[in-house]
């Protein structure tokens, strides 16, 4: 059934009218198998559809200001998301102190002190 294949079962909500095992789809299925006998047209019953359960029970709503939120909210999650981690990578980032070069003399004087060590520690 074609008509079920294209709604959503809102109890298990990740799968089809057609799919689903649940009592509800069930249900739904043969109340669109009993307004086909009737000679109503796919257009009605999906209007009848969500006339009754609103536009989530399609996979598919139409654009429009009711369905906005469905349509984008993922996308805006993931703006949102991103830029909260940008902009605390940021932060840390500023916080963390730049190395600074050694000077010369420090660079000899460091050299001094490790000179004669090759890994073993000096007797002192």
């Amino acid at each position: 059934m074609e008509l079920a294949a294209n709604m959503r079962c809102l109890v298990c909500q990740n799968q089809t009218l057609a799919d689903s095992h649940s009592g509800f789809a069930a249900d739904l299925r043969q109340e669109m198998r009993e307004m086909i006998k009737q000679g109503k047209s796919n257009k009605e019953i999906v209007d009848f559809m969500v006339a009754r359960f609103g536009d989530f029970i399609l996979f598919n709503p139409p654009m429009k200001s009711t369905t906005i939120l469905l349509w984008f909210g993922p996308f805006i999650l993931l703006l949102i998301g991103g830029s909260i981690l940008i902009i605390s990578l940021l932060r840390r980032r500023r916080r963390v102190p730049e190395m600074q070069q050694l000077s010369p003399a420090d660079l000899e004087r460091a050299e001094k002190l490790l000179g004669g060590q090759d890994g073993e520690e000096q007797e002192a």
